[in-house]
């Protein structure tokens, strides 16, 4: 059995051989999510606009979807996480409906990262460790906002931020009990890599509950 090393080797440096490195690198990681981190990071280094974004979808316990953009926040237990406030609509939705999907496009890599799996909440120290790294505007904006509630003016929530400014005045700003961190377990990833003519590489990986990843790979 050949090492990653001697696969990667052996794969040409010919422009011409295009989709065998793009094969030989993706082979280079057993763990998918291991993968999602990897090509984040190269987003970054690529000077992607915003790395971290990312579209979440939720649906309601009748199946009306909704979807918005949230920020990557890393994996923990391998859960894929963001941050949100659990009054928010989406909070509501997963309380009731814990299950969503994630879309992630890299236009400066030609590639894209789709997920889906069942949603719970984290753990309270990870949303406290989060929060405690956040900029203390953020801080106080989480205390002064009802994330997806009707208001009269964006001025009452300007109002709000003053008095929760007030309020936590030369003291550090704790989380909010209805603020903290979701993360996804995948079920379900596709590695999607643009390919000449449209003929796109579409690599699908499933995992049942406590089994391995079983990988498969999809007509473009």
């Amino acid at each position: 059995m050949q090492t990653q090393g001697e696969r990667i080797q052996g794969c040409g440096n010919s422009p011409l051989d295009y989709w065998r490195r793009v094969w030989c690198f993706l082979a280079m990681f057993v763990d998918p999510i291991e993968l999602i981190q990897h090509w984040r990071d190269e987003a970054s280094k690529a000077g992607e606009l915003d790395p971290d974004a990312m579209a979440l979808a939720t649906a309601s316990k009748n199946g009306y979807p909704s979807v918005r953009i949230v920020l990557f926040r890393g994996v923990r237990r391998g859960r894929i996480c963001f941050f949100t406030n659990y009054q928010s609509r989406k909070g509501h939705e997963l309380d009731t409906n814990p299950r969503a999907a994630l879309a992630i496009h890299y236009p400066s890599l030609s590639r894209q990262i789709r997920v889906e799996g069942p949603v719970e909440r984290l753990l309270p120290g990870e949303s406290d460790d989060y929060f405690a790294s956040r900029p203390r505007g953020h801080q106080v904006g989480a205390w002064a906002s009802d994330q997806s509630r009707t208001i009269p003016s964006l001025e009452v929530v300007r109002a709000r931020v003053s008095e929760q400014e007030a309020r936590f005045e030369g003291i550090p700003v704790v989380r909010p009990p209805y603020w903290g961190g979701y993360g996804i377990l995948p079920e379900k990833i596709e590695l999607w890599t643009a390919g000449l003519d449209r003929i796109h590489d579409r690599r699908l990986f499933t995992r049942a509950p406590g089994a391995e990843w079983v990988e498969s790979r999809l007509s473009p």
